[in-house]
């Protein structure tokens, strides 16, 4: 493997190719800082076409750290809400207040006091310091190990420890030769090539730069490469979801809860409930056994609005949402850090996952037939 070569040829193509994005407002090596963290924290785990309406609401409303770090964190969780993966969101606003109160509103162009930052990596570090900085400074995400492993055509499966370390030492060889003033391009260029050219399946290898180069297709092994462990099988979980409203259905208000501030969706609002349970009759008693629990009420659960499949990183859920009415006991924050009577028009002033958006919508449509 050439790395010189290889490194010249990805420049050249990426110069050709690369895809007008919007936080490619500036060459690679020679970005904003910010908005190079910004960007590369939301492709994290996400689509690039997912990302760019985000990108362009958040730097709108944000548009400087100064400005993210004066946000309260519950418009920050709603300027999110959608994107997934909300320790992110989270880690962004601590971030912020850490480089005002620290390096006076710029992020620091030093690898130990980067990742001295919440919620940044070896690979957001690499990005930030190499694209916004041009520092000879190595990445390594999802499309840069594909386009590694079959450059090298690494047999090994591509989670181990001893490949991953090959892989950083391949990565870190190819921006240390790359042309002058190139690092940042020559590191953009690989993620690129593997978002375009040498994709998962079916690699375009008859019009790839580095074809040449690549030892998985003077091989005939491009298509076994890299090599991914079977995926272990995913769990599956019934949740109830109640709708509780202080009287009459669409004739008073409904009740919402606020996630603990860390662990997973921490800091979202949601329509209280659990996961079914063995001790569990049904929905309905779930229902009932998750209120008692978290907020020490008492319901009746009425007729179900809507049902919501959904699939996160490690297990996936069917999200039962039923409509139900207060009986008794005051709320309390037994096992939620808040809660609020809110009326259905004011919904739409918190920050929710997904899978309640989804219920709000099926509140809508429901109240509007009706």
């Amino acid at each position: 493997m050439n790395s010189l070569d290889i490194a010249q040829r990805l420049v050249a193509w990426h110069e050709v190719h690369q895809r007008d994005l919007p936080w490619r407002i500036a060459a690679p090596g020679a970005r904003d800082a910010y908005t190079v963290w910004i960007s590369e924290i939301m492709l994290q785990q996400t689509r690039v076409e997912a990302v760019i309406d985000y990108y362009n609401r958040w730097m709108a409303r944000f548009p400087t750290v100064e400005a993210l770090a004066a946000a309260d964190l519950q418009e920050v969780l709603k300027a999110w809400a959608g994107l997934g993966y909300y320790a992110r969101a989270r880690n962004l606003h601590k971030a912020a207040q850490q480089i005002v109160a620290e390096y006076d509103g710029q992020l620091p162009d030093e690898r130990n006091a980067l990742l001295a930052l919440p919620g940044i990596g070896e690979y957001t570090v690499g990005a930030i310091l190499s694209l916004a900085f041009n520092h000879h400074e190595a990445i390594l995400d999802g499309n840069v190990k594909r386009v590694l492993s079959r450059l090298a055509d690494i047999a090994q499966p591509i989670t181990e420890t001893a490949t991953l370390k090959l892989l950083w030492q391949r990565a870190r060889e190819l921006v240390e030769v790359a042309p002058s003033q190139q690092a940042g391009a020559c590191n953009e260029a690989i993620m690129e090539l593997g978002a375009l050219i040498c994709t998962p399946t079916n690699p375009r290898c008859l019009i790839c730069p580095v074809h040449t180069q690549c030892a998985a297709v003077a091989n005939g092994t491009q298509h076994e490469r890299p090599v991914i462990p079977p995926k272990k099988q995913t769990p599956h979980y019934d949740v109830a979801a109640g709708i509780i409203w202080q009287g009459e259905p669409y004739q008073s208000k409904l009740l919402i809860a606020q996630r603990p501030p860390d662990g997973m969706l921490g800091g979202l609002w949601e329509f209280p409930g659990g996961k079914l349970e063995e001790q569990d009759a049904d929905l309905a008693a779930c229902l009932q056994r998750e209120i008692r629990e978290e907020l020490a009420m008492e319901i009746a659960v009425g007729k179900q609005l809507t049902t919501v499949k959904h699939a996160y990183t490690h297990f996936r859920i069917t999200l039962h949402a039923f409509h139900a009415r207060h009986l008794a006991g005051e709320p309390q924050t037994l096992g939620v850090a808040d809660w609020r009577w809110v009326e259905l028009v004011e919904l739409e002033t918190f920050p929710f996952p997904v899978t309640d958006q989804k219920i709000i919508e099926a509140l809508r449509g429901e109240s509007t037939a009706d």
